[in-house]
This record gives structure tokens, sequence and C-alpha cells, in this order.
């Protein structure tokens, strides 16, 4: 977003709150700098810059860079790809709350939603234009539905553990030990779902922003965050899978003209998707908005280690054969996704053959190589610092096609029909239709359309109850005798060993301890 980003003042500065700090910061609105928290909200630029604020940590390397990738890594499409005991632990469920890798989201969530909630309480009373303060109401009633949505579902639950606290406008001023956890995430989802609607009833249709504005809240993503909300509220409530139908729905009527990149050449148009060309197309609903100075550095994590000398690639997130061999043989998002020893593409303007000398499976994501391909990319698609390697792609985080697989779900899940939704994916990857399609079709169809997305395989398979089976069996890749030849033979060995996924804790993941220690809530039973 091109005016997303400016300069924050001293205030925003200073307003880094949330669960990890102590109660003295937490309850503490002086400002480091010059200008008093009373008088920051008095023009129309201090409400604009306030609500700027709330979009920092999208581009996070530790939120959606990797951050909660680091989660959906401990699936089964995937293994970490390069040796970080980290990592690995975290991947094993083997991990006490104190990891760097996932210390961050929990609070830097809990900063965006006192941001939001900052807005909320101080944006009403101000001498502004009553179009300006519904715009950036519903902006701030959207970033904080939707970081609650990435804490409940990641951390919270309808069992032992109870929701994650709820802090709002009302009560943020509370001291900092005072906030507990509601007896249910149900009571999370009821409050998300209610930020959501009062975000959709707010903001306008993306197809209604100027171009200075995209990246920004529409009404679009909060239709699509509630229909996604109730679909993992239904694994409590099946009677919730009727109201997934609804947002769906309301999506797709939106007016804003929501449709699948389809122009019947599934290989190019699942190609293009996945580029910069596609960044506000009709297909993406929200993303982490990027560029070559800065976003989500995740098509760069998944790069080849060292970029075949070329580019700082990191080497994660690698793709298993398990994966790759649930693809249907004619599925043109096969090798749109994945690449196996000896695949074309281009790299740097040249044509390469696939082979890798680091990979732990044999294979890399290829969903996220486009930028890469011109000649001479640096600076120009791609960042110039390797060490933050982003590129001028909006990682996306939902896409419409989840709008039409959540929606043939909820319908299945009710005994109904959902061919018609879940077939309009298959025709676009080039695939016959399913007739009477059942829950396994969907199944398979979330996982080849949204392989090494932020649309949370992990997190599927702890919501269909299957991760314990799931986990319980190795994952395999393919081990090249000459790693350095693209045509070299290969056997099929073990990767990853069996991991025991004990589902009566392991389904939510543990809270950061310091968060703990500082909050005084409870951790997550058993982590």
């Amino acid at each position: 977003m091109k005016n997303t980003y400016i300069k924050l003042i001293a205030y925003i500065v200073s307003i880094q709150v949330g669960f990890v700090s102590c109660s003295d910061d937490f309850t503490n609105l002086d400002p480091l700098g010059s200008t008093s928290y009373e008088n920051f909200w008095k023009t129309e630029q201090d409400a604009l810059e306030a609500v700027n604020s709330l979009y920092y940590y999208m581009k996070d390397d530790d939120m959606f860079g990797r951050g909660f990738f680091w989660y959906i890594n401990a699936s089964d499409d995937m293994v970490t790809g390069r040796l970080n005991a980290t990592a690995d632990n975290v991947r094993n469920f083997n991990i006490t709350g104190d990891e760097g890798y996932t210390s961050w989201m929990y609070p830097q969530s809990y900063k965006i939603i006192r941001r939001a909630n900052d807005v909320i309480l101080n944006v009403p009373k101000m001498n502004i234009s009553q179009s300006t303060k519904n715009r950036l109401l519903g902006e701030a009633y959207f970033m904080r539905g939707f970081h609650y949505f990435w804490l409940a579902h990641t951390y919270g639950d309808n069992d032992k553990n109870g929701g994650i606290p709820i802090v709002t406008e009302d009560n943020m001023n509370n001291e900092a030990g005072s906030y507990k956890r509601p007896q249910s995430v149900i009571e999370n989802y009821e409050f998300i779902v209610k930020d959501l609607k009062r975000a959709a009833d707010l903001l306008p249709l993306f197809t209604e922003m100027g171009e200075g504005d995209y990246g920004r809240a529409h009404k679009d993503a909060a239709l699509a965050y509630i229909a996604k909300t109730y679909l993992y509220w239904a694994q409590y409530d099946s009677s919730k899978y009727a109201n997934v139908v609804t947002y769906c729905d309301a999506v797709t009527n939106s007016g804003s003209g929501r449709a699948l990149i389809d122009t019947d050449n599934p290989k190019k148009d699942f190609r293009l998707l996945h580029s910069h060309l596609n960044n506000w197309t009709s297909e993406y609903i929200w993303s982490a908005n990027s560029g070559v100075e800065g976003g989500s550095i995740l098509p760069g994590v998944m790069l080849e280690n060292k970029g075949w000398g070329q580019y700082n690639g990191w080497g994660y997130y690698t793709p298993t054969e398990s994966l790759y061999n649930e693809f249907e043989p004619n599925d043109a998002r096969r090798e749109v996704t994945i690449l196996k020893f000896g695949d074309e593409f281009e790299f740097f303007g040249e044509t390469k053959r696939y082979q890798s000398e680091n990979s732990l499976s044999g294979f890399q994501f290829n969903k996220y190589m486009y930028e890469y391909t011109f000649e001479n990319p640096v600076g120009a698609y791609i960042n110039s610092n390797g060490n933050s390697p982003t590129t001028l792609y909006n990682t996306p985080i939902l896409r419409y096609a989840e709008i039409l697989l959540m929606k043939s779900e909820a319908l299945i899940q009710q005994g109904g029909n959902g061919d018609a939704d879940l077939n309009s994916v298959r025709e676009r990857a080039g695939l016959a239709p399913v007739t009477n399609a059942t829950l396994e079709d969907i199944k398979h169809e979330r996982r080849v359309e949204f392989a090494g997305e932020f649309a949370n395989r992990h997190y599927d398979l702890v919501r269909w109850g299957d991760a314990a089976e799931v986990y319980s069996k190795p994952l395999y890749g393919r081990i090249h005798t000459d790693r350095s030849n693209p045509d070299s033979d290969y056997t099929v060995e073990q990767v990853w060993q069996a991991r025991n996924f004990d589902p009566s804790y392991m389904h939510v993941w543990p809270i950061p301890n310091e968060a703990i220690i500082s909050s005084g809530i409870k951790q997550n039973i058993g982590w």
C-alpha cells in the first residue's frame, strides 16, 4: 500500500503495548516524545497516522514473512529444508513457549489490537468528516478482528484452555494483570464476527478504492474473514456451517466482481496468478503487501539456499513427496507449485533445470518464483538485500479460491451438494469435475490449491481431527545420487520421522512464556 507506511509520530512509537509489557508499561499512555497522548487526536492526519500504524506488522518477518508460517510448517506438506534445531522442535511439537521463532506473533498482534482500540475510542470524537471517520473505524475494526482471528485459533479452544484475553477500547486501560482468558474460544469468535461485521458495514469495496489505498482493509476482506471465522467455529458448533455459506455468498455477490483467474489456459493461469501481475485482481482478497523494499520475505525464505550462487535464498519450507504425489497427474497446478529434479524453470533470465545440493527433500516450492524469472531482477522485482528477500508479489493470505472451497465444505458438512464451487477450482486447474463431492474431496482440493500458503494446512488437519493419524506417518523425499545433476537417479527415503501428535493438548500452541509471566494468564495445558 503506497501511503500506508508513512512516518509515525512519537505516539505510535510509544504505544508498543501488549501482554509482554510490565503492568506500568501497559497502562502508561505518556509518549516518549514531545507529543502527548491527549494532544495527538486533533487532526485528520493524526487519525490517518494512527490507522496506518495498524498495518505495520503485516510486512514483519515474524508475522507474515515467517512467524505464523512456522506453525504451518508443522504440516505434512513440507519439511524445514535446512538443519535448524528450533524449527525442528516446532515441527516436532517439542516446544516450551520460549522459542524465539514463535514468540513474536502473540505480543505483536496485541500491539495492533491496542492501536485499533485507540482508534475506535478516539476517532468518533474527532472533528473530521463522517465519511473519513467511517473508513478509519472500519479499518480499525477489521485489523482488530483479523489479529484476534489468528490469535484465537492458534492459542484458544473450547476445552480446558478457553479463549484468549479480549482487550477492547472499554477495558484497555485496566491493570495489566487483570485480564482473564474467556471460558471458550467461542467468545473470541463471537467478538471477531462482531468486529468484522462492523468493518464490513463501514468499509468500501476494493473496486471503490483509489490505487494509493490498495492494501488497506476493504469490505470483501471483512466478509471473507467472517466466513473463515465461522468455518473454524463450526468445529465446535456445526450450525455455523450455514453462516459460512451466507458470508461466502456475500463475498461473491458484494459487487466487486470476485472471480478466479481463469482464461481456460490452466498452466498459464495458475502461474500468472502467483505473480505480482495479479496482486490486485479479482482473486486476491487479503495479502501481505510487498515490494522490493519490504513486505513478506516468504518468497526468499522458500528459495534454494544461496539461490544457485545468484541470490541469497534461505532454503526453508521444502515440499514433501507426499504433497507432490497428492496432485493428480494432469493437474496444471503441480509443476507451478513444486519443482522436482529436471524440471525447467526461468531464473535470472536463463532457462535452468532444477537440481539442489541443499534441499533435504529433493523438491522446492515454485509458486513464489515468478519475480526471479527476469534478467537482472534485483532492485526491479526482488529486494537488493538478500537478508530481506522480498519481491513485488503480495504473498497471499486469503484468496477467492478459498471462498469457493469454504462454501463447498460447508455445504457438504450440512449434507448438501458442494460440487459447483469445488469444480470451479478444479476446472481452472484443467481437471475433470467431481460428482457428489465428499469431505475427502475437499481435503484433497484444499491441500493442492493452497500448498505453501497461509491458508494453513496444519490447522485444517487439526480442525478435521486428522492431525494425529497424518503425523504418525514419516515423511519422504527424493534423495538423488548426484545432487548437482538434474538427471541423476534417486531413491525415496525418509526425510522426517513419524511424530507423536497428542490432540488432547497439541491442537493449540503454547502462548509465549514471557506473555504468561507478565500477564498472569494461564498457559495452555500440556505445554
